[in-house]
């Protein structure tokens, strides 16, 4: 479904990724392992189009979309759930969901979304700066399936989470993969990497480092010590 092929980004001058490959099959969650600074959220930024690469390509369901603009590849089914949450802070709950609605009546609805969110439908008038940090979290992921995406982009999305939330965060994953959505996964949190991905890919200094199953991962320390700091 999407194939990244030895991209290089940089930021000015500054060299980030340095010739990055990967590829997430339809249904797969994927994860993205590493320490700050590594070149994750650079990846994710590559991929939906704020940060193109300089070389390579990124290809989406057999569509290069390199050099597209950001809301087109949106369109193709791409939408990203990111760091920090960005959701909008006076908009109220139903406001900050229904901004990005795709308009598709058979895909995402306010009601499917409250029925995989209960916590919202309870905050339909609060708005997003009143919200608690577990409940923005869920409100970030489900603005993000409003836009119908086919794929997702996930960047720490169990950040600064208590464990009941992020409980309920990997619940999500699961639920989301059954439905047939594809998602790569950048975490820190390693547990629940490993617990939640069909593959695992070590970023480190804009370079994949190692690549495994999650038990292969689990069972080797030296690479854990090396590379996440475990």
């Amino acid at each position: 479904m999407l194939k990244v092929e030895d991209i290089h980004t940089y930021y000015g001058d500054s060299y980030i990724l340095q010739g990055i490959s990967l590829e997430v099959k339809e249904g797969e969650v994927i994860g993205l392992l590493g320490r700050n600074g590594m070149g994750k959220t650079t990846l994710i930024r590559s991929i939906i189009g704020f940060t193109p690469p300089r070389r390579g390509r990124v290809i989406f369901k057999d569509t290069d979309v390199t050099h597209t603009r950001p809301f087109k590849i949106a369109r193709l089914g791409i939408s990203v759930v990111p760091q920090g949450r960005q959701i909008f802070p006076s908009l109220d709950v139903t406001e900050n969901l229904t901004v990005g609605f795709s308009g598709k009546t058979d895909g995402w609805t306010l009601e499917r979304i409250y029925e995989l969110f209960p916590p919202l439908r309870e905050r339909l008038h609060h708005p997003g700066d009143r919200l608690s940090g577990g409940e923005q979290q869920m409100l970030a992921i489900a603005r993000s399936l409003m836009t119908n995406p086919s794929f997702l982009l996930m960047d720490e999305p169990t950040e600064g989470l208590s464990p009941l939330f992020v409980q309920t965060v990997g619940q999500v994953i699961r639920k989301l993969q059954q439905s047939g959505i594809s998602i790569l996964l950048v975490e820190q949190n390693l547990r629940f990497a490993l617990t939640h991905v069909d593959y695992l890919h070590i970023l480190s200094r804009g370079q994949i480092v190692h690549s495994s199953p999650p038990k292969d991962l689990d069972q080797n320390p030296e690479i854990k010590a090396r590379h996440l700091g475990v």
